[in-house]
């Protein structure tokens, strides 16, 4: 007797790791958005990653639900295209960029500068003078010196909004390497060391420099929503020791992303309701605590809208059965996924496009580069007879995987195709060699 597959077992209290769209098809397959991920494969080749663009869409929909009176910005370092720029411009959302590249990507579309935000802890020349030529609302301050920095730059007469990035002290995030509004680490202002304030009295003296606000970001994948609650009050409190000891009453607010994705069944992943909720709450309690008026927010959610909406396909390579264990090594690896290698994250696998009446087996996936690190997912169930030119589909793989891939080995970054309404097109075509080789100008 066999189970049926998690994405087919929905509980609302339980997120799925796969797209809504996603059913089970003839010959053990699986169908996105009406497509075959099977065929996909075939006509894509693998690694390929599948993007469901009615998921991504729904999900940037339901974060303006949640916040109906906030600015929704998507955190384009989760993934970005230009189609995608195209969708979150279609859907009302912002952009978060970190780079003059990304802002370049959105500049070529008509994504309107206004609604795009710069961040970075060590923002380059040329990224600033790109964001000032094309006008960004938001540029984030992550340093002292970035102060003059900007400032020396604005043309007279003008006024570049800034935020202050300041840290709350607040450990969250699903590893120490994600997280980001604790003490004592290379990103913002330490709200409790002073710094944070030095440097918000320093952009007040800045006549080219329009401090807007406060910016926080607590880290990445935080399943909880107390954390925000807790930045909430330690950021309003802030603001009102500005507006007490300063005179000014900053009206922005931006409290970053690190909303939670489900990886594995039964991950903890609030909605973005669940979030938005405690975030209004807290915000209204502390307004009120501290007789503020309350601020213009900002969320700026990255993975809970792109993770869920991806599929990678992987075609198996070799199986190899050592004692008690059995590796299946695939066609991708740490080159298109460094996630599980740079902070342990783990993924479940299902075989797409063969049925099997074998039983299951825990096996370990690995990649194919030469790093005993490069290991896709470890103790997944995979059918006992798995072999060589099966299809391994990995959902939950639309963020951090496309967008952190790398060259190594040359084996040439993967496509990304999306599917919606039965169709598929291409996204980014697979990077080849000649594409490499353009690039080697050495005698």
């Amino acid at each position: 007797m066999t189970t049926e597959p998690d994405f087919l077992v929905r509980e609302l209290s339980t997120p799925s790791v796969w797209p809504d769209s996603a059913v089970n098809a003839p010959g053990g397959d699986v169908s996105l958005a009406g497509v075959s991920l099977a065929e996909l494969a075939e006509r894509h080749g693998t690694p390929v990653y599948v993007l469901d663009e009615t998921e991504v869409r729904s999900r940037a929909r339901a974060w303006r639900r949640a916040l109906p009176d906030a600015e929704v910005v998507y955190a384009a370092k989760a993934f970005v295209c230009r189609a995608v720029v195209d969708w979150m411009d279609e859907e009302g959302l912002g952009l978060d960029v970190c780079s003059a590249g990304e802002l370049e990507l959105a500049a070529t579309r008509g994504f309107p500068p206004e609604r795009v935000v710069l961040h970075g802890n060590a923002k380059s020349p040329r990224d600033l003078r790109t964001a000032l030529r094309l006008g960004v609302g938001r540029i984030v301050i992550d340093s002292d010196c970035e102060i003059a920095r900007i400032a020396s730059q604005v043309p007279k007469g003008a006024a570049q909004k800034v935020l202050v990035r300041v840290l709350p002290g607040i450990e969250a995030g699903a590893h120490r390497k994600v997280r980001t509004g604790a003490e004592g680490q290379k990103f913002g202002l330490s709200i409790a060391g002073g710094d944070a304030e030095d440097a918000v009295v320093r952009v007040l003296g800045q006549p080219g420099l329009e401090l807007a606000g406060l910016h926080c970001h607590l880290g990445s994948q935080i399943t909880s929503t107390e954390p925000y609650g807790e930045a909430v009050r330690r950021v309003v409190a802030f603001l009102a020791r500005i507006r007490d000891r300063h005179d000014v009453t900053l009206p922005e607010l931006d409290l970053g992303g690190g909303f939670a994705a489900a990886y594995l069944p039964g991950d903890a992943a609030p909605s973005p309701a669940a979030y938005g909720h405690r975030i209004t709450e807290e915000l209204a309690d502390a307004c009120a605590e501290f007789a503020y008026p309350p601020p213009r927010l900002t969320v700026e959610p990255g993975r809970s809208i792109m993770a869920p909406a991806g599929v990678a396909l992987y075609r198996v390579l070799s199986v190899k059965r050592t004692g008690a264990q059995m590796f299946v090594a695939v066609d991708g690896g740490m080159s298109d996924n460094p996630r599980p290698a740079l902070y342990g994250a783990r993924y479940t696998v299902r075989m797409v496009g063969r049925t099997t009446a074998a039983p299951m087996r825990a096996t370990t996936v690995v990649g194919r580069h030469c790093e005993a690190g490069d290991i896709l997912a470890e103790d997944v169930e995979l059918p006992e007879d798995v072999r060589p030119g099966d299809v391994l589909a990995v959902p939950a793989s639309g963020a951090y995987q496309v967008s952190m891939a790398s060259g190594y080995n040359m084996t040439g970054r993967p496509p990304v195709v999306a599917v919606a309404g039965g169709r598929s097109r291409l996204l980014l075509r697979r990077e080849t060699f000649e594409d490499q080789r353009a690039r080697d100008v050495g005698v």
